[in-house]
């Protein structure tokens, strides 16, 4: 799995300062896709080093998110093991443009928040709301357990 940039961002996800990673070889090909650039196979290896030193140089985040990597889910869960592992305190998330993950609990739990949702142009991206794709955040509820509730509205100028 390759990167092409890594950056401190804090629109991507809502009440964090996230370090957005930009995984290539994306094998969704939205049209009116935002960064076509990802559709090819280039960048860095983004091993587990790589990882860690990303994150070691990203002063203040609160998050790491991996925009894509639908190529390979097996080992997003395995760099978000392993941030979450290295960094207890510290977020992750998964931007995927798959309309659900086919992953086991186990694997989902290695995240804090999961977008899911190709983009279509029609419909708009994350601040729209009439947009198909949604954000999950994480929670825990009463009792035990866990739970992915959809925080989309958080993008919505209203909130609603």
């Amino acid at each position: 799995m390759k990167y092409t940039t890594s950056e401190i961002v804090f629109r991507e996800i809502p009440d964090e300062i996230t370090l957005a990673i930009n995984i290539s070889n994306c094998p969704i090909h939205c049209p009116g896709c935002h960064s076509p650039e990802l559709w090819e196979d280039i960048g860095e290896e983004l091993t587990f080093d790589a990882l860690k030193n990303l994150i070691k140089d990203a002063e203040g985040i609160t998050c790491v998110a991996f925009m894509g990597g639908d190529a390979d889910p097996d080992y997003i869960v395995d760099l978000a093991t392993i941030a979450k592992t290295e960094n207890p305190d510290l977020k992750v998330a998964w931007y995927s443009g798959r309309e659900s993950l086919n992953l086991n609990v186990m694997h989902l739990l290695a995240f804090d928040y999961i977008k899911l949702g190709p983009y279509i142009k029609e419909r708009g991206p994350l601040n729209e709301p009439n947009t198909n794709q949604h954000l999950y955040m994480k929670t825990y509820k009463e009792g035990g357990g866990v739970e992915f509730v959809d925080i989309t509205n958080k993008f919505w100028t209203n909130g609603e």
